[in-house]
């Protein structure tokens, strides 16, 4: 129900009732949007708090609350015997307001920007979207043994140690840190004791501070080309600046990068499961990066970000576990094995570097949520973890079989796909000629989340395709979504 006041110079003043904002707070940015537009001209009198409260039927405690918080931001000055009055103090140009409420155009103002923000001026974030289907790195949820979870979740809120409840130790919570520390040395042979573990609210936040750490503004940083548009974004935001070096069938070329940039202080790369292409680094190359980071004093930020699904072969090894100088820093995250909305990742650093990531990291973030990190250590090392990723390793190859299969008998005669080795998407590569960024759109329109393979290249490309996301995608679903996606694809490929 909406209230209106009767007084001319308020008539557009409502308040409603049912509403879930507060009487009082309503009325309070209603005068004050009405001083701000010009129609409470400076040292115009109030109605009196009994009249306007008759006026919109509301309690005058209302009316005084309102009154009482407009008078102590300075839009009301207050008279002894004559009542309220708008301020004639407030600047002119406060005054001169849009009265239809519009926003000024902010496109045109000249501001200054640092280098580290100028990058971002005009960038559009999309919105996430990773529940559609084909979202790449979206997990099998239905899957998720989340009663196991919430049990553990419930073990520590019900009594919760005193320590999870004042302050988490910045670099994250001692059990956790060193059930990561037993789980990637059993699982990704990562050489590391638990000091050596920082924990944090995922990945994105581990490169950021990486790459924070070693890039001075103006310097040149390797990465993959193809690559993660999260890198090239912390790259740029540290004002340094993002050397795309492309990809071959053996993944990132250290010859072709000391060729284009000798002098770059840090190579960015994913070496067991390149993204979004999927190449596996051959063993050489990685030895010789190795070999370059030691020799030229230079370190590696190594993403592992989904190496947990190989279904082919034994699961890797680590660039870091072949490290014999303490130059790589490693990057995981849970969101991939578990959730993504459980914010948790993960970076294993020297040990002469822990000091100062854990310094770069409190800047940042003071410290993490203890009790779900206190949750996942027991997740971990109960076993839960592990039969997880076992269970969703099989379900997830099966999928990606079944999504081969339907997308060549669907498209074969326009789309190049096979199926990769480990991960949880692949590529559709398509001809030239259609192009990828209209398929992302229209599958969006569609309820699907397929990701333009053109938005992953720095440098000029005439490369396009399709970024397909198999796992969190359920097998009976997949052909009617197929369907849709290849009407789509055909519509274009005339």
């Amino acid at each position: 129900m909406s209230r209106r006041l009767k007084n001319a110079q308020l008539q557009t003043l409502t308040l409603d009732s049912d509403g879930k904002v507060a009487l009082h707070q309503q009325l309070f940015l209603a005068l004050r949007q009405a001083i701000l537009d010009g129609r409470l001209k400076p040292d115009t009198r109030l109605p009196s708090s009994r009249s306007l409260a008759a006026d919109l039927n509301i309690s005058r405690n209302t009316v005084l609350s309102a009154y009482d918080q407009l008078t102590a931001e300075g839009y009301l000055v207050s008279r002894i015997g004559a009542g309220s009055f708008v301020s004639d103090q407030l600047p002119d140009d406060l005054l001169q307001r849009k009265t239809d409420g519009a926003h000024p155009d902010l496109r045109e103002r000249d501001i200054y920007l640092s280098k580290m923000a100028a990058p971002f001026k005009g960038k559009v974030l999309r919105p996430a979207n990773r529940g559609l289907p084909f979202s790449p790195g979206l997990p099998a949820l239905e899957v998720f043994p989340f009663d196991d979870w919430a049990r553990l979740l419930a073990r520590h809120w019900r009594r919760p140690a005193r320590e999870y409840l004042v302050d988490n130790p910045i670099g994250g919570t001692k059990a956790l840190r060193e059930a990561v520390a037993s789980h990637l040395g059993q699982t990704r042979a990562v050489r590391c004791h638990a000091d050596q573990v920082i924990i944090l609210s995922g990945s994105q936040q581990a490169i950021h501070l990486v790459v924070r750490a070693f890039a001075e503004p103006g310097d040149a940083i390797w990465m993959e080309e193809p690559g993660y548009p999260g890198i090239r974004d912390s790259i740029l935001a540290a004002g340094a600046t993002p050397v795309s070096i492309p990809v071959d069938e053996e993944g990132f070329s250290l010859a072709l990068a000391r060729e284009i940039a000798p002098d770059a202080r840090l190579a960015c790369i994913s070496p067991s499961h390149q993204y979004p292409l999927g190449q596996t680094m051959s063993l050489a190359r990685r030895l010789d990066l190795l070999k370059w980071a030691k020799e030229e004093g230079r370190f590696i930020l190594e993403d592992d970000y989904d190496s947990e699904y190989r279904y082919a072969g034994r699961p890797l090894s680590s660039l870091q576990g072949l490290d014999d100088d303490n130059r790589v820093l490693y990057v995981g995250t849970m969101s991939k094995v578990m959730f993504s909305g459980l914010r948790v990742g993960y970076m294993v650093v020297p040990e002469d570097l822990v000091d100062v990531f854990l310094s770069l990291r409190r800047i940042i973030d003071n410290h993490s949520p203890a009790v779900p990190e206190a949750a996942l250590a027991d997740f971990i090392n109960e076993g839960y973890l592990a039969a997880h990723v076992r269970r969703t390793r099989l379900l997830y190859e099966q999928r990606q079989k079944r999504l081969v299969t339907l997308l060549e008998d669907k498209l074969g005669d326009i789309v190049t796909v096979t199926g990769q080795e480990s991960g949880m998407h692949l590529v559709a590569f398509l001809p030239p000629h259609i192009r990828d960024t209209e398929i992302e759109r229209a599958a969006a329109e569609s309820g699907m989340l397929v990701r333009a393979l053109s938005g992953f290249y720095n440098l000029p490309t005439d490369q396009t395709g399709l970024i397909l996301g198999f796992a969190g995608t359920r097998e009976e679903e997949m052909p009617h979504l197929v369907d849709k996606l290849a009407a789509i694809i055909r519509a274009r490929a005339k």
